[in-house]
Order: structure tokens, then C-alpha cells, then sequence
């Protein structure tokens, strides 16, 4: 065949080319927009069926832009418009994120900072490669979504004009499709088909960033006043005089692990065990429920709420009570000069300025407990040496002053994998029983994709928890030894289902019969298992009720 022959074919097939490589880019950027705006912001809601309806905001937008002068006139337009969605589509993607670890919606005022421990937390649990792959994807995925949506609007602002005629009246059928299907009400797949769900969301992180502002300025005058801030130290628990006082957060211990199906049956034996060889070792328990100001994660949120009596459920008001005058409960033993304080934070690993908000005299953290082993995930080491190591360095001291100590309990984080297992507790050394455990265990990469592996983990991971601190009790615990754990929050949806409550347990135990005596009134279960129908208390409401019933004197600050 003849060169030129050959070429004067091959035209008309690269022009065809071009014409389908158009066609496919327009209906890519059609399918980005339109998807953009009918993205919800939960991951239950994502169903195909959201994906079929007319949204508002593309009739507005077929509207405007194609009666728009001049090219740069739509682009400048455009742009915006595309980027505005693209931002969006990002905040929608990280409600779903949210939601579904920490149940709860991001706040783009507040929740900026918590990236950083999510970075760490894969690094953590999957290794530092695996988190810095996740950074690269993530600020990728931000930057493909932006480019890629102003991009796309551009593209449809500049074919809607170039068909101003058949735009005009293609926007005016879907202007009035759009109303009718509202004003009827129609549906389908169980969803409005008249779509307003991108304006919505603007909507609604509007008021969400207007609510944060507002709220910054109530609590802080809500945490001047204190109705214990300016209690004499003498009035201060007099009952609890004389007593070490052990104050022991275990992590995600939630109602899910007492009373889910998936994770009961283990847990309920573990806590009816321990209640009988603590009954049999002289010491009693009462349990009840607390409502955390967290899910999912945000233990330090937890923790705070406790220790402060208010609710704590953002990052500003953590800033805010721990900058400021409001009595912790642990401080309030250190207030009274006649308890040494303690932490023990096996989960510090940096500054902790918060340490004189909590009143602790001295901190042991992740580097000053002398272990030696494994890491276990997340957690730094297990709780039965974080325990170990507290009775050797603190308790176990002779000392002219009773001790209070805080406690935090980190076996249990997610994602429940390696789970530690009790050793000999004499020989437990620097921690390196604990290699062939670690080695042993299953690998997070295993356990964290598959729900029903997280939750028997999980179920584990409390059961052992629960088990290394009844036991320290056991073996360590004194007439005098009173303690309070709890846990300071529900674990991730995935592993607690969808609708759980915020409710935490809480356990009161002491030999010391007046201990529990003082708490009667309060209508908790005998025992480490607090029953289904037991009192359930806002977690904030606890400092103020416990300081009570120890003959505690009010005495309010000025707000």
C-alpha cells in the first residue's frame, strides 16, 4: 500500500481518537462532579443507590457558568467551585474515617493535631514504612481530588457553554424534574431523588465550626467554677486518710467486652473468677457504669472527664482544663500533702506538661519503667510488667506517707495484636519473658481486616488486662489498699457494632469494709460485673460524687 494511502486512512482514525479520548474525558469529569456531590459522609450511607438522584447544585451550576462572558470569567468561577467540592469530598471522607474509629464526626477546627497520632499509631502497629506510604497516599488522594475537581468543572463549564441552547433547556426540565420529586417526596433505593446533600454538608460544617468557637468561651468560664476548687486540703477526703489509693484506667474496657456476644462469655468468666479469688483474698467489689465523653479512641479525653467532673470531649477543652485551676481528682490527694502521687504511663513517651494538672509528684513513663522487652503494637510493654514495675519502684517502697497512684493500662489498645499472656511474676526480670510471646502472636496486618479476628482479640486483650491487675491486688494489696479502675472508652465501631453505647465499667475494691460502705447509697452490682440495669452516670459525674462520699467539703471557687 502507498505511504500516502496509508496516511490519508490513519487520519480520520486519530481524529476518531481524539473525539472518544473527549467524549471519555467528559463523562470522567461528569461522574467526578456529580459523585463529589452525592458523596455522604458515613460509611453505612455509602449504598449505590445515594449515587442515582439529581443534586440541586448541578442544576445551579448548568445554570450559571454557561452564561458567564468570557472563558476566564467561567474559570474563575469554575476553579473555586472545584476546589469548594474537592475540600468537601475530603472532609466527607474523613467523617467516614471518624465515625467509624472514633464515632463520631471530624471537627475542622479541633481534630487537625490528632494526624499526627494517627501516624504514629500505624507506625506503631504496622511499621514505619507501612505509615509513610500511608502519608504519601493520603496527600496524594487530597491532591488528586482537588486538581482533579477544579479540573473537571472547568472541563463541563466549557462544554455547557459551547451548547448554551440545549444547556438552557436541559437546565430549566432538570430545574423543574428536581422540584417536583421534592415537593412529592419521591424516592429511590429508600433515598430522596431531589439531592441537596453537597449544600447540606456545607451547611452543617458551617454550624460544626460555629458551635466550636462558641463552645471554646462557655467551657472555659464553665471550668472556672468548681465546686471543690476551694476546699480546704483538711476537708479534702478524710475518709480515704491512711488508705493507698490506685486509680487504673484500662484501655477500651467498654460495656461491648461485659456484654457483646462475641466477647462476653470470655470476659464475664475472667471478671466472675477474679470477684471470687478476691472475695477468698479478703477484698470486696462493687461495679457500676460510666458514660465516656469518647469512643473509640481520645483516651485522654476519657481520662480528664473523670479526673475533672466536666465533660471532655474535644481537643480545645482538654487544652483548657489542663492549662487551668480545675481540681483533678488525683491532684486533690496531692492537695492534701498527706498521700505521695504517682503515675504510671506506660503510654507517655514524650513531654508530658499535663503531669501538674494531675497533681503526680513523680511520672513514670514508657522510658522509666526499666523494661527491656518486646513492644506489643502499640502498647510498649505488657501490662503485667507496667504493674511489676510499679511495685517495685513505688509501691513496694517503704515510704512515711500513703501512695496514690494513677495507673494507665495499655495492653488493651488496638489493634489487639500481638495479646501478651501472663507470666511467672517473679520472673519477669527486664521484660524479656515476654520475646517468645511477642514473636509468637499474631501480627497486627492479620487481625485488623478482619472483624471477627479484632473482636476475639480484643476479648482477649481485656480478659488478660483485667487478670494482671486483680492479680497485683491479690498480691500486693494491703487492709488499707483501695482501688478504683475503669475503663476509658468503648473500643472502635468495627469492634463494638454499630449503635453501642459510650458506657465504660467501674469498680470500686477494698478490704476495708467502711470503704464500700460510704458507696452503698449508690445502688452499684456486687462484684467486678456490673449488671445490665446498674446505674449508668454521665463519666464527669463521678469526681464530684466520689469526693462525696469521702467526706469531702464543698467549697466553689469563683467563676
Amino acid at each position: 500500500m502507498p505511504a500516502f494511502t496509508f496516511l490519508r486512512r490513519s487520519r480520520p482514525d486519530r481524529a476518531a481518537v481524539a473525539r472518544a479520548a473527549r467524549h471519555l474525558t467528559t463523562a470522567l469529569a461528569a461522574a467526578l462532579v456529580l459523585g463529589a456531590l452525592l458523596l455522604p459522609n458515613t460509611l453505612t450511607a455509602l449504598a449505590p443507590g445515594r449515587f442515582v438522584r439529581l443534586p440541586a447544585e448541578a442544576v445551579v451550576g448548568a445554570v450559571v457558568l454557561p452564561w458567564l462572558p468570557r472563558p476566564w470569567a467561567r474559570r474563575a468561577v469554575a476553579v473555586p467551585a472545584g476546589l469548594a467540592l474537592g475540600a468537601l469530598t475530603v472532609l466527607n471522607l474523613l467523617d467516614m474515617g471518624f465515625t467509624e474509629y472514633l464515632g463520631r464526626r471530624f471537627n475542622p477546627v479541633l481534630d487537625w493535631e490528632l494526624f499526627g497520632d494517627a501516624r504514629s499509631y500505624v507506625a506503631d502497629s504496622m511499621g514505619g514504612t507501612t505509615a509513610a506510604w500511608a502519608v504519601v497516599g493520603a496527600v496524594a488522594l487530597v491532591v488528586v481530588l482537588l486538581a482533579g475537581l477544579a479540573l473537571a468543572t472547568v472541563r463541563l463549564g466549557e462544554l455547557l457553554a459551547a451548547h448554551r441552547a440545549r444547556t438552557a433547556k436541559g437546565a430549566l426540565l432538570a430545574g423543574a424534574v428536581w422540584i417536583t420529586c421534592s415537593v412529592l417526596g419521591l424516592q429511590a433505593f429508600g433515598v430522596p431523588l431531589a439531592s441537596g446533600q453537597a449544600a447540606g454538608a456545607v451547611g452543617a460544617e458551617a454550624r460544626q465550626v460555629a458551635d466550636t468557637l462558641r463552645d471554646e468561651a462557655a467551657f472555659a468560664k464553665e471550668a472556672r467554677t468548681d465546686p471543690f476548687g476551694a476546699t480546704p486540703p483538711d476537708r479534702l477526703v478524710p475518709a480515704l486518710r491512711g488508705k493507698d489509693m490506685l486509680f487504673t484506667f484500662i484501655e477500651s474496657y467498654g460495656r461491648s467486652a461485659v456484654e457483646d456476644p462475641a466477647t462476653a462469655p470470655g470476659v464475664g468468666r475472667t471478671l466472675d473468677t477474679e470477684t471470687r479469688a478476691l472475695a477468698e483474698a479478703g477484698f470486696r467489689a462493687r461495679s457500676g457504669w460510666l458514660t465516656s465523653a469518647t469512643y473509640g479512641g481520645g483516651s485522654w479525653l476519657g481520662h480528664s472527664t473523670f479526673l475533672s467532673g466536666l465533660w471532655i470531649d474535644n481537643q480545645q477543652r482538654y487544652r483548657t482544663v489542663t492549662a487551668g485551676e480545675r481540681l483533678s481528682l488525683t491532684r486533690a490527694f496531692q492537695k492534701t500533702g498527706a498521700w505521695d502521687t504517682v503515675g504510671i504511663m506506660p503510654g507517655v513517651r514524650k513531654v508530658w506538661p499535663e503531669a501538674a494538672w494531675h497533681g503526680l509528684d513523680t511520672v513514670r513513663d514508657a522510658a522509666h519503667l526499666g523494661y527491656a522487652g518486646p513492644r506489643f503494637s502499640w502498647s510498649t510493654m505488657p501490662d503485667q510488667y507496667a504493674l511489676e514495675a510499679f511495685q517495685r519502684l513505688e509501691h513496694g517502697r517503704k515510704r512515711d506517707r500513703p501512695l496514690m497512684a494513677q495507673v494507665i493500662l495499655t495492653s488493651s489498645h488496638q489493634p489487639w495484636a500481638p495479646v501478651p499472656h501472663l507470666v511467672d511474676w517473679d520472673a519477669m526480670g527486664d521484660g524479656a519473658p515476654f520475646g517468645p510471646i511477642a514473636a509468637a502472636g499474631e501480627r497486627p496486618a492479620d487481625v485488623i481486616p478482619d472483624q471477627a479476628a479484632s473482636r476475639r482479640a480484643y476479648g482477649r486483650s481485656i480478659e488478660y488486662s483485667v487478670t494482671c491487675l486483680t492479680q497485683w491486688l491479690r498480691r500486693y494489696g494491703t487492709d488499707d489498699t483501695v482501688l478504683v479502675f475503669l475503663g476509658d472508652h468503648q473500643p472502635i465501631a468495627r469492634v463494638s457494632g454499630a449503635g453501642a453505647s459510650r458506657d465504660v465499667p467501674v469498680s470500686i475494691v477494698a478490704k476495708d469494709p467502711k470503704v464500700l460502705d460510704a458507696v452503698a447509697g449508690w445502688g452499684w452490682s456486687e462484684g467486678l460485673k456490673p449488671a445490665h440495669d446498674a446505674p449508668v452516670w454521665p463519666m464527669s459525674a463521678f469526681r464530684d460524687r466520689f469526693l462525696t462520699a469521702y467526706g469531702s467539703t464543698p467549697r466553689p471557687s469563683a467563676g
